[in-house]
């Protein structure tokens, strides 16, 4: 058909304009798309650190907490009394690496407490010998869970928790449910109690275990393997790794880091009680999930670590000096070690939760 103007009608509707790949217009919306992706990612990665920073500036500048949360004594107290936490949070990365949960840990250290306590005490041994009968005591532990674990099959959370019920009955036995007080060394004492340069020593000793951890986890084979293996264990096996080897390692590391801890704790404590451990696990579990939902996304890690324990005792410390119950502590950390295992399970791919 032919129109007045002498132009031909075909029939057929004209195609939409299509914006080419390389104009203007299409490097502004790839551009806008991967701004917003990177920022969410940015949230993602860093939202637990800008939410801990965010509660320093609050109880920094609230009237009823600012001046004794910004106290020198306050920040002193603070940091030393997560050092202890943190060593035991350590523990728990490697077999949390490898796809268990050690609920053990905490067992552990206060076992070691009470090992060097009593070498030193009731034995007369030198300090150093009483240590290294505390470590190698967590050690032992570590080989009989990574023997039950990785080489007849238990269950890691029939094993961990039977031994840290296990280990909490011998605990009190031998105490009889008293505290170890006499003959702990000064030389000990002075690590949980003195400063060096306006900084706690246990804190110094807390990051340097935290570095160890960090070197052995990130920048060894053994590390990447504990990572293949709690990803994939088949596959990791498809590839030659001896995955029972790094089981086993994975509970061995763990039981030692966990008896230092325990050393630690006798340094802050300056004594040995009858506590099973079971306090210092939860806090444990709660900083250690949380470090799966910071800086490396999905994976447990000591950074992140150290930012979830850091976390939990602003925060508590923050709303204690504000006026809140004494309560306030256990509820906050149940709910912080919810809240992160909720997130960590949501963004975890399937099959890579931790067997436990």
């Amino acid at each position: 058909m032919v129109d007045v103007n002498g132009s031909v009608d075909t029939g057929v509707a004209p195609e939409p304009a299509v914006t080419p790949p390389g104009s203007g217009t299409g490097r502004r919306a790839a551009s806008g798309v991967r701004r917003s992706r990177s920022a969410v990612a940015v949230v993602e990665r860093y939202g637990l650190l800008l939410m801990l920073v965010l509660m320093v500036v609050v109880f920094a500048v609230l009237p009823e907490s600012g001046a004794a949360f910004r106290s020198s004594a306050n920040v002193q107290a603070l940091l030393a009394n997560q050092a202890v936490g943190l060593a035991v949070a350590l523990a728990l990365l490697f077999p949390m690496a490898a796809g268990y949960l050690d609920f053990s840990v905490g067992a552990v250290s206060a076992t070691a407490c009470v090992v060097a306590a009593a070498g030193m005490s009731r034995f007369g041994l030198p300090m150093p010998v009483a240590i290294a009968l505390a470590l190698a005591a967590g050690v032992l532990i570590g080989v009989v869970l990574g023997v039950l674990v990785a080489r007849f099959a238990m269950n890691p959370f029939i094993a961990t928790l039977g031994m840290a019920t296990l280990l909490g009955g011998a605990i009190f036995a031998y105490t009889d449910g008293m505290q170890i007080t006499e003959g702990i060394s000064a030389g000990l004492t002075d690590l949980g109690s003195l400063t060096w340069l306006g900084v706690p020593r246990i804190v110094l000793a807390a990051a340097g275990m935290g570095a160890v951890v960090w070197f052995v986890i990130g920048q060894t084979p053994l590390g990447r393997h504990l990572f293949a293996v709690g990803s994939n264990a088949n596959a990791a096996r498809l590839v030659g790794v001896n995955v029972t080897r790094v089981q086993f390692l994975s509970f061995v590391l763990s039981g030692l880091v966990a008896a230092a801890a325990g050393v630690l704790l006798l340094a802050r404590q300056g004594a040995a009680t009858s506590d099973s451990g079971m306090s210092l696990l939860f806090p444990a579990l709660t900083a250690v999930f949380l470090s799966t939902i910071v800086i490396e996304m999905g994976r447990p890690s000591v950074l992140g670590t150290v930012i979830g324990v850091l976390f939990v005792a602003v925060s508590v410390s923050g709303l204690t000096l504000v006026g809140a119950p004494s309560w306030v502590s256990q509820v906050f950390n149940g709910a912080a070690l919810l809240v992160a295992v909720g997130m960590a399970s949501i963004g975890r791919p399937r099959g890579r939760a931790a067997r436990g």
